[in-house]
């Protein structure tokens, strides 16, 4: 796996998944090009720990680099 800038993404779906994710949070992608091939996201959840995903539960978004600081460092 490439280290590269850590994305993030917008949960918008979480339906069979209530207790890992929470709808309108924001999580930390870690890039998986397998999984992307497979519409999956490799996202750190409610747990701490990365799991996989459906890709159409989020949208990878672009903050300001003042809000983005804050939000990886609350992570």
């Amino acid at each position: 796996m490439a280290t590269r800038a850590r994305q993030l993404a917008l949960c918008l779906r979480n339906k069979g998944y209530e207790v890992s994710l929470e709808r309108r949070k924001i999580y930390q992608v870690i890039p998986d090009r397998d999984a992307a091939k497979h519409g999956q996201l490799r996202v750190i959840d409610e747990s701490g720990e990365d799991y996989l995903y459906p890709a159409t539960f989020f949208a990878l978004i672009n903050l300001p680099r003042t809000l983005r600081r804050r939000v990886l460092a609350a992570a």
